[in-house]
């Protein structure tokens, strides 16, 4: 008898992550399906991850690989902390998973959103690619859930959004994901990050925005 097809896949985010800078932080979101193959291995799992007080990462590609570079990274800053007695900045983050995503890039598959708030740039966002490479950005979005709305993304998005108005466009942006991609889905779990700290919020799939039909 043939083994059913999840045994010999390996665990895959599957999914749709976003990240958003307003003035004086960053919203960050995701889904929370992760899949082997054809099969839901969790649903409600959380891809936003902390690496430091006030910045946090979004991830798609295979789960062991970015728990494993998060780990390092989390690591990494925790030293530099020690040393310099002072909080790192969003870059250095971004930094050291690019370096990490760059030099191991034929045996990783990783596309990482770090974002978050330093007292330097205030909020930022930066996406490093599956190959390593870092651009910063006023937002970004990722995992197989984005092809379906890159276009939503690019006529919606304005600069310089209230901290309100980027929850909502996170939220509309990954629920029109969610309800596409096959390998995106579960709740949405929203990361407001700001000077004064880090809010958590969790939208069940009952409560995902609609816009259509009922």
């Amino acid at each position: 008898m043939e083994a059913p097809e999840w045994l010999d896949n390996a665990v895959d985010l599957g999914t749709s992550i976003m990240a958003v800078e307003f003035d004086g932080g960053v919203i960050m979101g995701a889904d929370s399906r992760t899949t082997t193959g054809a099969y839901v291995a969790n649903r409600v799992t959380n891809k936003i991850t902390p690496i430091h007080e006030r910045i946090y990462c979004c991830r798609s590609g295979s789960a062991a690989d970015t728990q494993a570079i998060s780990d390092y990274v989390r690591y990494y800053l925790e030293m530099h902390t020690s040393e310099l007695c002072d909080d790192p900045d969003v870059k250095t983050a971004a930094s050291l998973f690019q370096l990490l995503c760059y030099n191991n890039k034929n045996n990783l598959m990783a596309g990482i959103i770090v974002a978050g708030w330093d007292k330097h740039q205030g909020g930022s966002v930066y996406n490093i690619s599956l190959g390593g490479s870092m651009v910063k950005q006023p937002f970004a979005i990722g995992g197989s859930g984005s092809t379906y709305i890159y276009g939503y993304c690019d006529s919606k998005f304005k600069p310089n959004m209230t901290k309100d108005e980027c929850i909502e466009f996170v939220q509309n942006s990954l629920a029109l994901a969610m309800f596409r991609d096959g390998s995106s889905g579960g709740v949405i779990r929203l990361c407001i990050i700001d000077k004064n700290g880090v809010e958590r919020r969790m939208i069940p799939g009952n409560n995902l925005p609609r816009f259509w039909g009922n």
